[in-house]
């Protein structure tokens, strides 16, 4: 399977926010920005896998840093930063933008695993990712232990599940 650029995966999506999409404190839901970076690493995944589906398997490490008003533009940058056999790590970076002065900053950031699958929805290999940027290189070399830590969760989940109650609460 042949490595595919980092740059090949990127996926970049600018909106404006809506009033309708604000909360009480007049700020951009966390829900409405959790499904834009979902939408838009369903591309960068599939862009890298060249399938026709790819599911979430796991959103970890969303940090919601600056708060995005309805005077920002909000832009999210995903890419694949790092891959696993049947496994790909998207990373969001979400800029906001005052459209009045300009200013931008980082409002949040984010890592999505992704799992492309075949016909019989059965998980697909993945080829590796070439970083290229510092930023890239700096996200891929640290990807090992944010997969490590996401084995962990996931055994951990397990457990947890495996105490949870299945009754009715007013049994």
């Amino acid at each position: 399977m042949e490595a595919k650029k980092v740059k090949e995966t990127r996926v970049v999506q600018t909106d404006q926010v809506l009033t309708n999409d604000l909360n009480n404190y007049h700020t951009l839901f966390g829900g409405v920005l959790m499904k834009k970076m979902d939408a838009c690493a369903t591309l960068s995944a599939r862009r890298h896998s060249r399938v026709k589906e790819c599911v979430t398997a796991s959103t970890d490490s969303v940090n919601f840093l600056e708060p995005i008003r309805v005077s920002d533009s909000v832009c999210i940058e995903s890419f694949v930063s790092y891959t696993g056999k049947k496994s790909m790590e998207i990373f969001c970076k979400v800029i906001a933008e005052d459209l009045e002065t300009g200013e931008r900053r980082i409002a949040a950031t984010a890592f999505l695993t992704f799992v492309p699958l075949d016909q019989n929805k059965r998980p697909l290999p993945v080829a590796p990712v070439i970083p290229e940027t510092e930023e890239e290189k700096y996200l891929y070399e640290t990807g090992k232990e944010r997969e490590r830590i996401r084995k962990l969760k996931r055994q951990q989940n397990k457990e947890l599940v495996s105490k949870l109650s299945l009754k009715k609460p007013w049994d």
